[in-house]
């Protein structure tokens, strides 16, 4: 089984217009990337079919808080057989325990936060707060990190900055994605690997160095691993031939690709 734990869609009639913003801001910042799906439901399956990948978590950005109760809503209903989501919640809310209560009576798995598109962070007093109650309601909270091709630097969020958050906190699942910061891997070295978070493998195994990558599963352990492609913006089928070509055993592989996956999603 291969779970892909970091993917994104967009409803049918916000899609067309979400992924042409995207791939503007992208070409606007001088990184240049192409939308590989429709960021729709039924083209996330279609390319799940053609990349063998069984099931995908989406991961949806709240990028107001007035879309919080229509994302979350939207998020649920888009929920299949093969299809787990996770929800969100804007840094801005004026209720975050109303917000968070919603993410989790929704059934959803846990909530997405993005540093740049929301403007906060991690370490931030009030995000300190939605962590906490999110752990209490049972929910994983995942960060984008590091670098994004779509935003101007200086970015909100990287590895130092990671490491503090974290020391707030234990026994809450906090998952980074980007192997834990894109494009600042020394650094997730020297700040993330062997604390007590996450990694997910997102936009990826085409960019980190495979000795480094290596390096860090050694480290961290592959038991704290999750494969992710980021689709619509990687091709996971080709992500997933450079990690089952790496000198991992089968049973990092397994660990990386579903196995802890499945215990994080109770699956």
């Amino acid at each position: 089984m291969v779970i892909d734990f970091h993917t994104h869609i967009f409803p049918d009639s916000l899609a067309p217009r979400a992924r042409k913003s995207l791939e503007d801001s992208t070409v606007h910042f001088g990184h240049p990337y192409t939308a590989l799906t429709e960021m729709t439901r039924a083209s996330l399956l279609e390319h799940m079919n053609m990349w063998g990948v069984d099931i995908s978590v989406i991961q949806p950005v709240v990028t107001k808080p007035s879309q919080t109760v229509t994302t979350n809503t939207w998020a649920a209903e888009a929920q299949c057989d093969r299809i787990i989501a996770f929800g969100g919640i804007h840094p801005d809310t004026d209720d975050y325990k109303r917000d968070l209560d919603l993410v989790a009576s929704l059934g959803l798995k846990g909530i997405k936060l993005h540093t740049e598109y929301q403007r906060f962070y991690p370490e931030e007093e009030r995000m300190l707060r939605i962590y906490d109650y999110a752990f209490s309601k049972g929910l994983i909270v995942l960060h984008h990190a590091g670098f994004d091709p779509g935003m101007p630097e200086p970015f909100h969020s990287n590895p130092e900055r990671f490491a503090k958050m974290l020391e707030n906190f234990s026994g809450g699942t906090f998952v980074l994605a980007h192997l834990g910061s894109q494009e600042m891997w020394d650094d997730v070295e020297k700040y993330l690997v062997g604390k007590d978070v996450y990694f997910d493998t997102s936009m990826g195994f085409e960019c980190y160095p495979s000795e480094q990558f290596l390096r860090i599963v050694k480290n961290h352990g592959a038991d704290k691993i999750l494969f992710g492609s980021d689709s619509p913006w990687s091709n996971a089928s080709k992500e997933l031939a450079i990690l089952n070509s790496l000198p991992l055993t089968a049973a990092e592989k397994q660990l990386i690709l579903c196995d802890n996956a499945k215990k994080l999603l109770n699956l």
